[in-house]
């Protein structure tokens, strides 16, 4: 192990806004138990504007104050993680619901090679809930279905994406580039780790009651649980905008196939109506994608989600060039579909048309025109995008 301070190998950072009720007592906790394993360590106050005598008590018990101006748990505990001297980092909240004497489950595993070691509350994990450790909504509806999303969406071999105490290596988290300020932050370092192949373990552990009396827990449900989603769907451009996009496509293409197969599906007649919806559903579809691309390629220029190899191999070869190609032969089909309908206006000697033939030309052409047009720009935007900068 190599160490950024002999001294120190295990840091405890506790964000914390007005915590008097509870906070001495999680210091307690935490440097009984590390002292009695012998494992050297600092206790870090990440304080975040107490009023009520926070700050007194940290520095009445000896332990390290760093204030932090900007608002935010994120924003506490990414300071404190800064300024921590260990090697190893375990953050945890200072309401009591942790029991700091479990700490050592994480050094041990830290000891072992993990980057990144996740608590687990949930009885699927292993863990245990306390009698009125934790609203019901939390336990049955938000945490199952976020660490459901945080599974699907981005492989996390974790059983509870909630949990706040959790221990890592300073090393591996400076390298994430976490920006999240509020409780989002916990989740952005999950899902970061996760994409940047962090090699994972989890520990069971036992939430109990917030000892707090003075003030109602800072997690606001339905604010809290919102900017979570948002934050998943934010870093997966994927599921944000891939998948919806794909399945309008999808859609738009069944359409035409059913009208230009017949146009009837047992005694429901589908005709030019029809296909101008599938078009809508395309155009739509289409322009969602490449939502998607233009995300990807931004996020990943930005260092907010790793390379992806499969992306990099496509535009190798579709360059701007053949991109620009692609596009116009697109263009030139839907003109080629709109001089068609032309011409049949033409040969009714430019009077009344077949509406329902004609419109069949008319509406794909209009539509090859118009993705022909959306992939020309496009192109030019995507070759902005990749611009290279100091």
């Amino acid at each position: 192990m190599t160490s950024l301070n002999q001294e120190v190998e295990v840091s405890i950072v506790m964000p914390c806004l007005n915590e008097a009720d509870t906070l001495e007592i999680c210091i307690r906790k935490a440097r009984k138990a590390l002292s009695a394993a012998n494992v050297s360590h600092e206790i870090i106050v990440a304080d975040n504007g107490s009023t009520d005598g926070s700050l007194e008590i940290a520095q009445r018990m000896g332990v390290k104050v760093v204030n932090v101006a900007e608002r935010g748990y994120g924003a506490a505990l990414h300071r404190g993680i800064a300024d921590a001297k260990g090697y190893y980092v375990i953050m945890g909240d200072a309401d009591d619901s942790y029991d700091y004497a479990e700490a050592l489950k994480f050094v041990e595993k830290l000891r072992e090679g993990f980057d990144l070691v996740q608590g687990c509350r949930l009885p699927r994990g292993g863990g245990t809930i306390l009698s009125g450790a934790m609203p019901w909504s939390h336990r049955w509806i938000g945490n199952p279905m976020f660490t459901f999303l945080v599974h699907w969406w981005f492989k996390a071999p974790i059983h509870d994406v909630y949990c706040g105490l959790r221990g890592f290596t300073k090393e591996w988290v400076a390298k994430l580039n976490l920006r999240c300020i509020g409780m989002e932050y916990a989740t952005e370092m999950i899902i970061k780790s996760r994409l940047r192949g962090a090699r994972f373990a989890e520990v069971p552990i036992t939430l109990h009651p917030d000892g707090r009396k003075a003030h109602a827990p800072h997690l606001k449900t339905m604010r809290d649980g919102w900017r979570t989603l948002r934050f998943f769907l934010t870093y997966s451009p994927k599921w944000l905008f891939f998948v919806p996009g794909l399945f309008l496509i999808l859609v738009g293409l069944i359409t035409y196939g059913v009208v230009y197969s017949g146009g009837q599906v047992g005694h429901v007649v589908f005709d030019a109506h029809t296909l101008l919806v599938g078009s809508l559903a395309i155009m739509c579809g289409y322009q969602i994608v490449l939502f998607a691309v233009f995300s990807k390629i931004f996020a990943v220029n930005e260092e907010i989600l790793p390379k992806d190899p499969s992306l990099l191999q496509i535009f190798s070869f579709l360059t701007l060039e053949r991109g620009i190609v692609c596009a116009l032969l697109v263009i030139l089909l839907g003109c080629g579909l709109l001089f068609g309908a032309a011409n049949q206006w033409r040969e009714a000697a430019f009077g009344p048309l077949d509406y329902a033939r004609t419109m069949r030309w008319v509406i794909p052409g209009i539509t090859f025109v118009a993705l022909g047009v959306q992939s020309f720009f496009a192109r030019f935007f995507i070759s902005i995008l990749n611009m290279p900068h100091r």
